[in-house]
Protein backbone atom coordinates (compact mmCIF):
# COMPACT_ATOMS: atom_id res chain seq x y z
CA UNK A 1 0.00 0.00 0.00
CA UNK A 2 2.88 2.40 0.77
CA UNK A 3 4.35 1.71 -2.69
CA UNK A 4 1.07 2.58 -4.37
CA UNK A 5 0.85 5.86 -2.45
CA UNK A 6 4.46 6.72 -3.43
CA UNK A 7 3.83 6.17 -7.17
CA UNK A 8 0.62 8.21 -7.04
CA UNK A 9 2.46 11.10 -5.36
CA UNK A 10 5.22 11.11 -7.99
CA UNK A 11 2.64 11.14 -10.79
CA UNK A 12 0.79 14.09 -9.21
CA UNK A 13 4.05 16.01 -8.79
CA UNK A 14 5.07 15.53 -12.44
CA UNK A 15 1.65 16.54 -13.74
CA UNK A 16 1.70 19.78 -11.79
CA UNK A 17 5.33 20.76 -12.54
CA UNK A 18 6.04 23.25 -15.40
CA UNK A 19 7.68 21.73 -18.52
CA UNK A 20 11.21 22.55 -17.42
CA UNK A 21 12.55 19.42 -19.08
CA UNK A 22 11.25 20.23 -22.58
CA UNK A 23 14.64 21.44 -23.82
CA UNK A 24 16.13 18.08 -22.95
CA UNK A 25 13.45 16.01 -24.69
CA UNK A 26 14.84 13.35 -27.07
CA UNK A 27 13.71 13.94 -30.66
CA UNK A 28 12.26 10.84 -32.32
CA UNK A 29 14.04 10.23 -35.67
CA UNK A 30 11.92 8.99 -38.58
CA UNK A 31 12.63 5.53 -39.88
CA UNK A 32 14.89 5.57 -43.00
CA UNK A 33 13.03 4.87 -46.19
CA UNK A 34 13.92 1.59 -47.88
CA UNK A 35 16.56 1.99 -50.62
CA UNK A 36 15.88 0.93 -54.20
CA UNK A 37 18.91 -1.14 -55.17
CA UNK A 38 19.73 -1.87 -58.82
CA UNK A 39 18.22 -5.17 -59.86
CA UNK A 40 20.11 -7.32 -62.33
CA UNK A 41 18.14 -8.41 -65.39
CA UNK A 42 19.55 -11.66 -66.75
CA UNK A 43 16.78 -12.27 -69.28
CA UNK A 44 18.70 -10.72 -72.21
CA UNK A 45 22.28 -11.56 -71.24
CA UNK A 46 25.00 -9.96 -69.12
CA UNK A 47 25.10 -6.22 -68.44
CA UNK A 48 21.34 -5.58 -68.29
CA UNK A 49 19.63 -4.12 -65.22
CA UNK A 50 16.09 -2.95 -64.47
CA UNK A 51 15.36 0.75 -64.77
CA UNK A 52 14.05 1.71 -61.31
CA UNK A 53 10.29 1.54 -61.06
CA UNK A 54 9.85 -0.22 -64.41
CA UNK A 55 10.07 -3.67 -65.96
CA UNK A 56 12.38 -2.36 -68.71
CA UNK A 57 15.88 -3.79 -68.83
CA UNK A 58 18.70 -1.48 -69.92
CA UNK A 59 22.27 -2.11 -70.96
CA UNK A 60 24.74 0.78 -71.21
CA UNK A 61 27.80 -0.16 -73.25
CA UNK A 62 30.14 0.90 -76.00
CA UNK A 63 33.84 1.20 -76.65
CA UNK A 64 36.81 3.57 -76.85
CA UNK A 65 38.90 3.00 -79.99
CA UNK A 66 42.12 4.36 -81.45
CA UNK A 67 43.14 3.64 -85.07
CA UNK A 68 46.44 4.31 -86.85
CA UNK A 69 46.90 3.70 -90.59
CA UNK A 70 50.00 4.01 -92.78
CA UNK A 71 50.72 3.36 -96.46
CA UNK A 72 47.55 2.38 -98.32
CA UNK A 73 45.67 2.76 -95.04
CA UNK A 74 47.03 6.25 -94.40
CA UNK A 75 46.72 9.58 -96.22
CA UNK A 76 48.68 9.73 -99.47
CA UNK A 77 49.99 12.61 -101.63
CA UNK A 78 49.09 15.45 -99.27
CA UNK A 79 50.90 18.80 -99.39
CA UNK A 80 54.02 19.33 -97.33
CA UNK A 81 53.12 22.43 -95.33
CA UNK A 82 56.76 23.05 -94.33
CA UNK A 83 57.52 24.37 -97.83
CA UNK A 84 55.02 27.24 -97.85
CA UNK A 85 57.69 29.84 -97.27
CA UNK A 86 59.57 28.74 -100.40
CA UNK A 87 56.48 28.41 -102.54
CA UNK A 88 57.38 24.77 -103.25
CA UNK A 89 54.53 22.27 -103.37
CA UNK A 90 55.97 18.94 -102.31
CA UNK A 91 53.75 16.03 -101.38
CA UNK A 92 54.11 13.49 -98.61
CA UNK A 93 52.33 10.52 -97.15
CA UNK A 94 51.19 10.59 -93.54
CA UNK A 95 49.25 8.69 -90.92
CA UNK A 96 45.52 8.24 -90.79
CA UNK A 97 44.33 8.44 -87.19
CA UNK A 98 40.97 8.23 -85.51
CA UNK A 99 39.90 8.41 -81.87
CA UNK A 100 36.34 7.22 -81.34
CA UNK A 101 34.04 7.10 -78.32
CA UNK A 102 31.00 4.92 -79.06
CA UNK A 103 27.97 4.93 -76.75
CA UNK A 104 25.45 2.10 -76.98
CA UNK A 105 22.08 1.93 -75.20
CA UNK A 106 19.89 -1.18 -75.40
CA UNK A 107 16.45 -1.12 -73.71
CA UNK A 108 14.18 -4.19 -73.74
CA UNK A 109 10.98 -5.37 -72.13
CA UNK A 110 8.46 -8.14 -72.68
CA UNK A 111 4.97 -7.41 -74.02
CA UNK A 112 2.01 -9.45 -75.19
CA UNK A 113 3.32 -8.93 -78.76
CA UNK A 114 6.86 -10.05 -78.02
CA UNK A 115 10.06 -8.28 -77.00
CA UNK A 116 9.98 -4.49 -77.30
CA UNK A 117 13.48 -3.15 -77.96
CA UNK A 118 15.04 0.25 -78.52
CA UNK A 119 18.70 0.37 -79.57
CA UNK A 120 21.08 3.19 -80.39
CA UNK A 121 24.78 3.73 -81.02
CA UNK A 122 26.29 7.19 -81.32
CA UNK A 123 29.92 7.63 -82.41
CA UNK A 124 31.99 10.66 -81.45
CA UNK A 125 35.07 10.84 -83.71
CA UNK A 126 38.26 12.88 -83.94
CA UNK A 127 39.88 12.15 -87.32
CA UNK A 128 42.86 12.97 -89.46
CA UNK A 129 41.47 14.18 -92.78
CA UNK A 130 42.21 16.40 -95.79
CA UNK A 131 40.93 19.79 -96.87
CA UNK A 132 41.41 21.49 -100.29
CA UNK A 133 44.55 23.63 -100.55
CA UNK A 134 43.82 27.03 -102.14
CA UNK A 135 46.95 29.03 -103.02
CA UNK A 136 47.79 32.05 -105.18
CA UNK A 137 50.30 30.27 -107.42
CA UNK A 138 50.64 32.93 -110.12
CA UNK A 139 50.64 35.92 -107.78
CA UNK A 140 47.60 37.43 -109.50
CA UNK A 141 45.35 37.32 -106.47
CA UNK A 142 43.40 34.32 -107.79
CA UNK A 143 43.28 31.27 -105.53
CA UNK A 144 43.71 27.89 -107.19
CA UNK A 145 43.04 24.44 -105.78
CA UNK A 146 46.41 22.72 -105.97
CA UNK A 147 45.87 19.66 -103.81
CA UNK A 148 44.98 18.76 -100.25
CA UNK A 149 46.27 19.79 -96.85
CA UNK A 150 46.10 17.47 -93.87
CA UNK A 151 43.98 18.61 -90.95
CA UNK A 152 41.98 17.20 -88.08
CA UNK A 153 38.32 17.46 -87.26
CA UNK A 154 35.55 16.15 -85.07
CA UNK A 155 32.27 14.55 -86.06
CA UNK A 156 29.23 12.82 -84.61
CA UNK A 157 27.58 9.86 -86.30
CA UNK A 158 24.32 8.13 -85.37
CA UNK A 159 25.34 4.63 -86.43
CA UNK A 160 22.19 2.87 -85.20
CA UNK A 161 18.82 4.09 -83.92
CA UNK A 162 15.89 1.69 -84.21
CA UNK A 163 12.84 0.20 -82.50
CA UNK A 164 11.90 -3.50 -82.60
CA UNK A 165 8.69 -5.25 -81.61
CA UNK A 166 8.60 -8.96 -82.20
CA UNK A 167 10.22 -9.37 -85.60
CA UNK A 168 9.45 -5.84 -86.85
CA UNK A 169 12.13 -3.15 -86.98
CA UNK A 170 11.95 0.56 -87.88
CA UNK A 171 14.76 3.12 -87.81
CA UNK A 172 18.31 3.64 -89.04
CA UNK A 173 20.45 0.52 -89.25
CA UNK A 174 22.59 -1.67 -91.51
CA UNK A 175 21.00 -2.65 -94.78
CA UNK A 176 19.45 -6.11 -94.68
CA UNK A 177 21.52 -6.82 -97.82
CA UNK A 178 24.60 -6.76 -95.53
CA UNK A 179 23.37 -7.94 -92.14
CA UNK A 180 21.67 -11.18 -93.20
CA UNK A 181 24.85 -12.34 -94.96
CA UNK A 182 26.96 -11.40 -91.91
CA UNK A 183 29.10 -8.63 -93.43
CA UNK A 184 32.53 -10.02 -94.53
CA UNK A 185 35.63 -11.35 -92.70
CA UNK A 186 37.29 -10.61 -89.38
CA UNK A 187 39.80 -8.06 -90.70
CA UNK A 188 39.45 -4.32 -90.04
CA UNK A 189 39.94 -3.25 -93.69
CA UNK A 190 37.36 -5.69 -95.02
CA UNK A 191 35.89 -3.33 -97.65
CA UNK A 192 38.88 -2.45 -99.85
CA UNK A 193 36.65 -4.09 -102.45
CA UNK A 194 33.33 -2.79 -101.20
CA UNK A 195 30.53 -5.20 -100.28
CA UNK A 196 28.19 -3.04 -98.19
CA UNK A 197 25.89 -0.10 -98.91
CA UNK A 198 25.77 2.72 -96.37
CA UNK A 199 23.39 2.46 -93.42
CA UNK A 200 19.82 3.41 -94.17
CA UNK A 201 16.31 4.10 -92.91
CA UNK A 202 14.59 0.74 -92.81
CA UNK A 203 11.22 -0.92 -92.20
CA UNK A 204 11.73 -4.67 -91.95
CA UNK A 205 10.38 -7.96 -90.65
CA UNK A 206 12.52 -10.94 -89.64
CA UNK A 207 11.26 -14.45 -88.96
CA UNK A 208 13.48 -16.64 -86.76
CA UNK A 209 12.60 -20.33 -86.80
CA UNK A 210 13.50 -22.85 -84.12
CA UNK A 211 15.59 -24.92 -86.55
CA UNK A 212 18.19 -22.24 -87.37
CA UNK A 213 16.25 -20.84 -90.33
CA UNK A 214 15.88 -17.06 -90.71
CA UNK A 215 13.99 -15.12 -93.38
CA UNK A 216 13.58 -11.34 -93.68
CA UNK A 217 12.27 -8.60 -95.95
CA UNK A 218 12.99 -4.87 -95.76
CA UNK A 219 11.94 -1.58 -97.34
CA UNK A 220 14.89 0.83 -97.38
CA UNK A 221 15.52 4.48 -98.27
CA UNK A 222 19.14 4.16 -99.41
CA UNK A 223 21.84 6.74 -98.68
CA UNK A 224 23.87 9.42 -100.43
CA UNK A 225 23.02 11.70 -103.35
CA UNK A 226 23.06 8.87 -105.89
CA UNK A 227 21.07 6.20 -104.08
CA UNK A 228 18.55 7.86 -101.73
CA UNK A 229 15.07 7.30 -103.13
CA UNK A 230 13.51 10.27 -104.94
CA UNK A 231 9.92 8.97 -105.06
CA UNK A 232 7.54 6.97 -102.85
CA UNK A 233 8.92 3.70 -104.23
CA UNK A 234 11.44 2.24 -101.74
CA UNK A 235 14.39 -0.06 -102.30
CA UNK A 236 13.45 -3.66 -101.45
CA UNK A 237 15.61 -6.42 -99.95
CA UNK A 238 14.72 -10.04 -99.22
CA UNK A 239 17.04 -12.59 -97.66
CA UNK A 240 17.29 -15.89 -95.83
CA UNK A 241 19.85 -17.84 -93.81
CA UNK A 242 20.25 -21.36 -92.40
CA UNK A 243 22.60 -21.91 -89.46
CA UNK A 244 23.59 -25.39 -88.33
CA UNK A 245 26.42 -27.05 -86.42
CA UNK A 246 28.60 -27.29 -89.53
CA UNK A 247 28.26 -23.58 -90.37
CA UNK A 248 25.70 -21.57 -92.33
CA UNK A 249 24.47 -20.55 -95.76
CA UNK A 250 22.83 -17.18 -96.42
CA UNK A 251 21.74 -15.03 -99.31
CA UNK A 252 20.03 -11.76 -100.21
CA UNK A 253 18.56 -9.98 -103.23
CA UNK A 254 18.23 -6.18 -103.32
CA UNK A 255 16.31 -4.00 -105.79
CA UNK A 256 17.43 -0.38 -106.28
CA UNK A 257 14.27 1.59 -107.16
CA UNK A 258 16.22 4.73 -108.18
CA UNK A 259 18.27 3.04 -110.91
CA UNK A 260 15.88 0.08 -111.36
CA UNK A 261 18.71 -2.42 -110.97
CA UNK A 262 19.14 -5.46 -108.74
CA UNK A 263 22.02 -7.23 -107.01
CA UNK A 264 22.40 -10.53 -105.15
CA UNK A 265 24.82 -12.07 -102.66
CA UNK A 266 25.37 -15.65 -101.50
CA UNK A 267 27.58 -16.69 -98.57
CA UNK A 268 28.83 -20.02 -97.23
CA UNK A 269 30.44 -20.41 -93.79
CA UNK A 270 32.10 -23.68 -92.75
CA UNK A 271 33.54 -24.74 -89.40
CA UNK A 272 36.52 -26.64 -90.75
CA UNK A 273 37.75 -27.58 -87.27
CA UNK A 274 37.38 -26.55 -83.66
CA UNK A 275 39.81 -23.67 -84.24
CA UNK A 276 39.33 -22.86 -87.93
CA UNK A 277 36.33 -21.26 -89.64
CA UNK A 278 36.20 -20.40 -93.36
CA UNK A 279 33.86 -18.34 -95.52
CA UNK A 280 33.26 -17.40 -99.15
CA UNK A 281 30.94 -14.60 -100.28
CA UNK A 282 29.93 -13.88 -103.87
CA UNK A 283 28.08 -10.90 -105.32
CA UNK A 284 26.45 -10.32 -108.70
CA UNK A 285 24.61 -7.30 -110.11
CA UNK A 286 22.46 -6.56 -113.14
CA UNK A 287 24.66 -3.61 -114.03
CA UNK A 288 28.40 -3.03 -114.09
CA UNK A 289 27.89 0.65 -113.30
CA UNK A 290 26.95 0.10 -109.67
CA UNK A 291 23.81 0.70 -107.64
CA UNK A 292 22.90 1.06 -103.98
CA UNK A 293 23.36 -2.67 -103.44
CA UNK A 294 26.10 -3.37 -106.04
CA UNK A 295 28.92 -1.44 -104.38
CA UNK A 296 31.74 -3.31 -106.14
CA UNK A 297 33.10 -2.51 -109.63
CA UNK A 298 31.83 -4.57 -112.54
CA UNK A 299 29.17 -7.26 -112.63
CA UNK A 300 30.55 -9.54 -109.93
CA UNK A 301 32.89 -9.77 -106.95
CA UNK A 302 34.09 -12.44 -104.54
CA UNK A 303 35.41 -12.36 -100.97
CA UNK A 304 36.86 -15.24 -98.98
CA UNK A 305 38.94 -15.97 -95.93
CA UNK A 306 38.91 -17.38 -92.47
CA UNK A 307 39.68 -17.12 -88.77
CA UNK A 308 42.03 -19.38 -86.83
CA UNK A 309 41.62 -19.20 -83.06
CA UNK A 310 45.08 -19.73 -81.56
CA UNK A 311 43.95 -19.64 -77.93
CA UNK A 312 41.58 -17.76 -75.64
CA UNK A 313 43.45 -14.50 -76.27
CA UNK A 314 44.59 -14.55 -79.92
CA UNK A 315 42.99 -15.12 -83.32
CA UNK A 316 44.42 -14.81 -86.85
CA UNK A 317 42.12 -13.36 -89.54
CA UNK A 318 42.73 -13.45 -93.31
CA UNK A 319 40.62 -12.10 -96.19
CA UNK A 320 41.11 -12.05 -99.98
CA UNK A 321 38.83 -10.25 -102.44
CA UNK A 322 38.60 -9.76 -106.20
CA UNK A 323 36.10 -8.14 -108.56
CA UNK A 324 35.13 -7.95 -112.23
CA UNK A 325 37.33 -4.87 -112.80
CA UNK A 326 40.41 -6.90 -111.73
CA UNK A 327 40.82 -5.12 -108.40
CA UNK A 328 42.46 -7.33 -105.78
CA UNK A 329 42.92 -7.02 -102.02
CA UNK A 330 44.57 -9.20 -99.38
CA UNK A 331 44.44 -8.39 -95.66
CA UNK A 332 45.61 -10.25 -92.54
CA UNK A 333 45.72 -9.43 -88.85
CA UNK A 334 46.19 -10.82 -85.37
CA UNK A 335 43.52 -9.85 -82.86
CA UNK A 336 45.03 -10.13 -79.39
CA UNK A 337 43.22 -9.58 -76.10
CA UNK A 338 45.80 -8.05 -73.75
CA UNK A 339 43.47 -8.17 -70.76
CA UNK A 340 39.73 -8.64 -70.55
CA UNK A 341 37.92 -6.07 -72.73
CA UNK A 342 41.14 -4.60 -74.17
CA UNK A 343 42.11 -5.81 -77.66
CA UNK A 344 45.00 -4.80 -79.91
CA UNK A 345 44.81 -5.65 -83.63
CA UNK A 346 47.86 -5.09 -85.85
CA UNK A 347 47.00 -5.54 -89.54
CA UNK A 348 48.75 -5.56 -92.91
CA UNK A 349 47.15 -5.41 -96.34
CA UNK A 350 47.81 -5.16 -100.05
CA UNK A 351 45.54 -3.49 -102.61
CA UNK A 352 45.83 -3.33 -106.41
CA UNK A 353 43.03 -1.56 -108.32
CA UNK A 354 44.17 -3.14 -111.62
CA UNK A 355 45.86 -6.47 -110.98
CA UNK A 356 48.61 -7.20 -113.47
CA UNK A 357 48.80 -3.69 -114.96
CA UNK A 358 52.31 -2.25 -114.94
CA UNK A 359 51.14 1.28 -114.09
CA UNK A 360 48.70 0.16 -111.41
CA UNK A 361 48.56 2.26 -108.24
CA UNK A 362 49.06 -0.74 -105.98
CA UNK A 363 50.67 -0.78 -102.57
CA UNK A 364 50.87 -2.12 -99.04
CA UNK A 365 49.36 -0.63 -95.94
CA UNK A 366 49.58 -1.15 -92.20
CA UNK A 367 46.90 -0.63 -89.59
CA UNK A 368 46.75 -0.76 -85.80
CA UNK A 369 43.56 -0.76 -83.74
CA UNK A 370 43.40 -0.47 -79.96
CA UNK A 371 39.92 -0.95 -78.48
CA UNK A 372 38.54 -1.01 -74.97
CA UNK A 373 35.00 -2.40 -74.77
CA UNK A 374 32.63 -1.81 -71.87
Amino acid sequence: MNSIRLLAGVAAFLSSTPNVFAADAVEVMPEPEPMDYVRVCDTYGPGFYYIAGTETCLRVGGYIRYDIGVGKFGLEDVLDKRDFADGILNTNDTYYKRARAALQLDARSETELGTLRGYMQINFNWDTMTTPALLDIDGDGELEEVGDFTTTGTGTDIEQAYIELGGFRVGKTDSLFVSITNFAGGVVQDDLIDYEPDRTHQISYTYNGSNGFTAAIALEEGAGTLYTIDSYVPHVVAGAALTQGWGSISGAVGYDSVWEEWAAKLRLDVKASENLSLFVLGGYSSTGAGSYYATWDGDWAIWGGGTYTVNDKAAVNVQLSYDDSEAFAAVANIAYEVVKDLKITPEIGYYDPNLGESDSDDGFGGFLRVQRNF
